[in-house]
């Protein structure tokens, strides 16, 4: 098998999927709940980094499954600091 065979791109779709829909829970629960409370901002920043980081990469080698399954995960990332920094701004308001 090459890397370049389907067995090996449904691989990483497969890959990509179980990965990115395992932040999903965690969004839908921390925008229903507007609580991020027991995430740290730096955990936040370094997995959202990352996570862009393996974007790039997917865009550079061209991999559909890279760049969808680390896309969606990167958006997925974006509302958790989305909502911990209006949380964050909202108590300091109060």
């Amino acid at each position: 098998m090459t890397a370049d065979s389907t067995g090996v791109r449904a691989l990483g779709y497969v890959a990509g999927t179980l990965t990115a829909l395992a932040f999903v829970p965690q969004v839908i629960r921390s925008w229903r709940t507007r609580s991020t409370g027991d995430f740290s901002v730096a955990m936040l920043f370094a997995f959202a980094g990352g996570v862009t980081l393996w974007l790039v990469y997917g865009l550079i080698l061209g991999e559909p499954p890279i760049i969808a399954s680390n896309g969606f995960t990167l958006a997925m990332s974006l509302v958790l600091l989305w909502v911990k920094f209006r949380g964050s701004i909202s108590s300091r308001n109060r």
